[in-house]
């Protein structure tokens, strides 16, 4: 178990790709979705009034960083069903980030389908800050209202890493992706893809509004003392 885990946290999981869940069963869930949109709205929208101070001291750091860099980065995400959206972050790498990518992907420190480097140059000295205590996540509580994510969900990936799912990693897809999830708070970086796959079938098979609402709990813990996120 890693050791920045705490002991109420969820470990990850044995990593036997056996766990095929029932898309009908699913999608027949429209009580829970409900409800949980409900959630969704009210909480992001509470949330985005009450973190202003936070988005405002944010955006004087980086602007005295980098002046003339935006504050937000925005990406194409993929979602349930596999339908793409815009998703939100405060901005924590170089203005060219995403052209550097194709240099620093063969030095991956994740296996599978995601990239994860924890000395990844591209990241800026406010960067560092707002990733360590999720800061730079914020903004994606926009999303949330928007409807293209929920609070608690799997990781959204990115198109380049869909294309390299598997048929049994796509059941990811079956919900809407969130802010927080099974991954954010049981090791983030130091979880592999696959037991990271794993983590977010068993969430999905076993979610319940009680669920979520741990999970709520969790990540607020992991804000205030992270867990290994870089």
């Amino acid at each position: 178990m890693d050791k920045h885990v705490a002991k109420d946290e969820v470990p990850p999981v044995v990593k036997v790709k056996t766990n095929w869940l029932d898309e009908d069963e699913i999608n027949s869930r429209v009580g829970l979705r409900f409800v949980k949109r409900i959630i969704d709205i009210v909480l992001s929208a509470l949330g985005l009034v009450c973190l202003i101070p936070v988005f405002i001291i944010v955006t004087l750091l980086m602007k005295k960083e980098e002046p003339s860099g935006p504050i937000f980065f925005k990406q194409v995400r993929v979602g349930k069903n596999g339908k793409e959206f815009t998703m939100y972050k405060f901005r924590s790498m170089c203005i060219d980030a995403e052209e550097k990518l194709e240099q620093l992907l063969a030095k991956n420190e994740i296996k599978g389908a995601m990239f994860k480097m924890k000395e990844d140059p591209r990241v800026t000295k406010i960067g560092k800050a707002i990733r360590r205590n999720s800061i730079d996540e914020l903004p994606q509580l926009l999303n949330v209202l928007k409807g293209d994510m929920s609070l608690i969900g799997p990781r959204p990936p990115l198109p380049r890493e869909v294309k390299e799912y598997s048929r049994y990693d796509r059941q990811r897809l079956l919900v809407k992706p969130g802010c927080s999830g099974p991954w954010q708070i049981s090791g983030r970086n130091e979880v592999n893809f696959a037991e990271m796959v794993e983590l977010d079938i068993q969430y999905i098979r076993e979610q319940t509004l009680v669920n979520d609402i741990k999970i709520i709990w969790r990540t607020i813990k992991v804000m205030v003392r992270p867990n290994g996120a870089y």
